[in-house]
């Protein structure tokens, strides 16, 4: 088996090794148990990868501690669910000496990755993502957290994993919808950073909603690269690491007015388009991308619009809830070309009058 390495050097932690392959899953267990003898392992994972087989492949015929998380999804995403991981592990008598293997997708990795940095003051946590989105973003950089009863990821630390460990193969067995919605992380790295990659993405569009595993890999290896090089710059999001969050202001702002309806990577197609007419307003647009933008959204099948139950009044309350707003008004992420974030005096987000984004809002 072919597999490709990236590595994010350094962390906090020390940085760390991305193992990308086909077919990977299977082999996880003892690649970790060599890179980690010392260490006891602590499997957190979701019902719906148990279902689809992926916990059986990761641990073999091993014996493993496990938390299953129940119902899968966003609604999960609580501090009593994180609680909940903590006291299990506390019950197997675990120790400082345990490594959290976080096998699923964004909201499996942003739970396992809070319990590991909150557990005895912080254990490793290795990240096996499942799915689109969180082999595209989640899995990589170190953010965590979970939600309030009042926006998302209120309560969050940054824990780099130890290692990540990316099997393209594991995303056939997820259904069609969350599969596409996972691809808009992927189109996003594309708008911020290279505008070849957006092309890739554009070109190739058909292999990949096929799931053709040399496209997956191929795309894998190109978000990795563009998120490792962003987080080897700034770790702990001081500055050049907020371009990440393109589309993700608004994103955020939609997905929770959904009630969590919208899947992560819905929100966010809702969000870039936003940005877009943002950018538009700003007169920073150029050419039609924002057109090419939302044809390869509608060619991938994801929003482009919130839905009209969603009120302008909702969304900017919940914006001036953002766990980034200072003063109770958020800064924005902008581009003024595919492949190129807009900067301002040295900021990579920057302010926009409330009045420009409640217009956007009020058209979205």
């Amino acid at each position: 088996m072919l597999c490709h390495e990236v590595k994010i050097p350094p962390t906090p932690g020390g940085g760390y090794r991305i193992t990308i392959g086909t077919g990977l899953l299977p082999t996880v267990w003892e690649r970790m148990r060599a890179d980690f003898a010392a260490s006891t392992p602590f499997v957190v994972t979701d019902e719906d990868v148990v279902a689809a087989g992926h916990l059986s492949r990761l641990v073999g015929a091993n014996e493993a501690a496990c938390f299953v998380i129940r119902p899968s999804g966003e609604k999960s995403k609580t501090v009593d669910t994180a609680v909940a991981i903590v006291e299990t592990m506390e019950k197997a008598f675990l120790g400082r000496d345990s490594i959290v293997l976080a096998l699923g997708g964004g909201t499996v990795g942003d739970i396992a990755g809070f319990a590991a940095a909150v557990f005895k003051r912080g254990v490793p946590v290795v990240q096996i993502p499942t799915t689109t989105l969180a082999q595209a973003d989640s899995a990589v950089g170190g953010k965590t957290g979970v939600d309030s009863s009042v926006s998302k990821n209120a309560f969050g630390a940054f824990w780099h994993p130890a290692a990540v460990y990316i099997d393209v193969a594991t995303v056939k067995t997820l259904d069609e919808r969350q599969y596409r919605a996972g691809i808009v992380e992927s189109i996003k790295h594309g708008l911020i950073a290279d505008s070849s990659y957006f092309e890739l993405i554009e070109a190739n569009i058909d292999a990949i909603l096929a799931r053709d595993t040399g496209a997956l890999e191929q795309i894998a290896l190109a978000n990795c690269r563009i998120k490792g090089a962003v987080v080897e710059a700034d770790p702990t999001e001081r500055n050049q690491r907020r371009m990440l969050n393109y589309g993700h202001t608004i994103g955020h702002a939609v997905e929770a007015a959904s009630g969590y309806g919208l899947l992560h990577g819905e929100a966010v197609a809702v969000g870039i388009v936003a940005a877009g007419l943002i950018e538009a307003e700003m007169g920073l647009a150029n050419g039609d991308r924002l057109g090419r933008i939302r044809a390869l959204f509608e060619r991938l099948g994801v929003p482009r619009a919130k839905s009209g139950g969603i009120r302008p009044s909702e969304l900017m309350d919940l914006l001036r809830h953002d766990k980034k707003a200072v003063h109770g008004w958020p800064k924005f992420v902008l581009i003024e070309g595919i492949g190129q974030v807009y900067v301002r005096n040295g900021a990579y987000a920057v302010d926009v009058p409330p009045e420009i984004v409640n217009s956007v809002l009020e058209r979205l």
